[in-house]
């Protein structure tokens, strides 16, 4: 993994929020999905961690962005933990998924993936957090991969067209939406993994066999 990626290690990540303005809307839940590695170079989803969040103080919320995600943000059900609670939560097990891939760092995978790197780098400011396993400008676009490998750029469409179900009705949860991204991203990198090989195959065939010929 860590020669794969020069010692970044691939973390897919979605966040719901109270708006699109990383300063001043609301951060209300979070989900990170690992991905692993199997001996033949091939990417699959590993584990999904994730928390609801408190609104932080001042925090604006949009009721156009709650009616699309359904979140209610005082729900005490909720069970949400407080930014610097859920980073905290979030970054243990990057943490520890770097490590164990024999990784430098985490990279950003997300499906717009600056909207998701610049909340969680908002949060991180805001609660101090010196711990962040994340990169903190570099990220992988999905939007770019499904557009490249399907002609798909829409997330739904994407996933469809790799091959996957998705279920309009899950959208819109951190949880669900960071696992179907997952889901695009390794199909996406597998399928540029054939190719590899592909290739390698077609070279050694071209290759002159000594002492024939």
């Amino acid at each position: 993994m860590a020669e794969r990626f020069r010692g970044f290690l691939p973390v897919v990540v979605d966040v719901e929020t109270g708006g699109f303005d990383a300063e001043h809307d609301a951060l209300l839940e979070i989900a990170a999905v690992t991905v692993t590695m199997d001996a033949g170079g091939y990417l699959r989803p590993h584990q999904t961690i994730s928390t609801h969040v408190e609104p932080f103080p001042g925090a604006n919320i949009d009721p156009r962005s709650l009616e699309i995600t359904g979140i209610d943000p005082y729900n005490p059900l909720r069970g949400a933990l407080t930014e610097r609670l859920a980073l905290d939560h979030i970054f243990q097990a990057v943490r520890q998924a770097v490590r164990d891939a024999d990784c430098q760092r985490a990279i950003l995978v997300g499906h717009n993936a600056a909207f998701d790197l610049g909340f969680l780098n908002m949060a991180v400011r805001r609660c101090g957090n010196k711990r962040n396993p994340f990169h903190p400008f570099s990220c992988f676009d999905t939007v770019s991969f499904g557009g490249l490998a399907f002609g798909q750029t829409v997330l739904s469409k994407a996933v469809l067209a790799a091959g996957h179900t998705f279920d309009g009705r899950e959208a819109h949860s951190a949880v669900y939406d960071a696992e179907r991204t997952a889901d695009l991203f390794c199909t996406v990198v597998n399928r540029w993994r054939q190719l590899e090989l592909l290739e390698q195959e077609h070279a050694a065939i071209d290759v002159p066999q000594a002492g024939l010929g």
